[in-house]
C-alpha cells in the first residue's frame, strides 16, 4: 500500500453550515466545491477539529445554498446550533487535480521565493474576489502582500519541494537597497 503524504492528510473545507431552513431540521450549506452538490459526495465529513462527524444528504437548493439533512438533526433548534460549523474532508479523499491545478490546501504553508531564490515568506491564503485568484504571502517580519495567482506572477509551483516561485511586479517587494535609493534625495 502506498504511503500517504502529509498533504493528503490535510483537511480541506468543503463548505459551511449557514443556518437552519424550516422547522424540521434542514440546514443551509454554503458549498465551496466546484459543483455545489459535491459537498455531499464524500461520505462522512468532520468539523474543523475533527471531533464531530456529519453525514450530509442533499434535499434541494435555496438561492446559492444547498439544503441538506444531517443525521441526528431533527428540528430547527438542532439545525441552528450548527450555524457556522465548517465541513472538512481529508485532502487524500478529493479527486486528483490536472496539471497546473491546485487545491488551496496544497499551497497554504509553502515557502515563497523570488525567481532569484530570495526568500519572500510563506503562502498563508488564497482568495477569489471575482476577478481571479489572489495569493497571500506573509514575510517573516509579518508583512502581507496579495498578488495575482497567475502564471506571470507565480510561474512555478513545486509541491514536492514545498515552494512557489514568485515573479512579482517591480513595485512589489522592493529590495532594501532599492528602497533606500528611492528614499534618498
Amino acid at each position: 500500500m502506498a504511503q500517504r503524504t502529509d498533504r493528503e492528510d490535510r483537511k480541506v473545507c468543503l463548505g459551511v453550515i449557514a443556518g437552519a431552513h424550516g422547522v424540521h431540521g434542514l440546514v443551509r450549506i454554503k458549498s465551496y466545491t466546484a459543483d455545489p452538490a459535491d459537498v455531499a459526495s464524500y461520505g462522512l465529513v468532520t468539523d474543523a477539529a475533527g471531533v464531530r462527524q456529519f453525514r450530509i444528504r442533499l434535499s434541494g437548493t435555496a438561492r446559492d445554498m444547498m439544503l441538506a439533512r444531517i443525521d441526528g438533526v431533527a428540528d430547527r433548534t438542532a439545525a441552528e446550533a450548527l450555524r457556522g460549523v465548517e465541513l472538512y474532508v481529508e485532502r487524500g479523499r478529493l479527486p486528483a487535480t490536472a496539471a497546473d491545478e491546485f487545491y488551496h490546501a496544497d499551497l497554504i504553508g509553502l515557502a515563497a521565493r523570488a525567481t532569484d531564490g530570495t526568500a519572500l515568506g510563506t503562502v498563508t491564503a488564497l482568495y477569489d474576489y471575482g476577478a481571479g485568484d489572489m495569493i497571500e504571502i506573509r514575510s517573516a517580519a509579518g508583512a502581507v502582500e496579495l498578488l495575482p495567482f497567475t502564471k506571470a506572477v507565480v510561474p512555478e509551483v513545486d509541491l514536492e519541494r514545498g515552494v512557489v516561485v514568485i515573479a512579482p511586479p517591480a513595485e512589489t517587494y522592493a529590495r532594501p537597497e532599492e528602497a533606500r535609493a528611492e528614499a534618498e534625495p
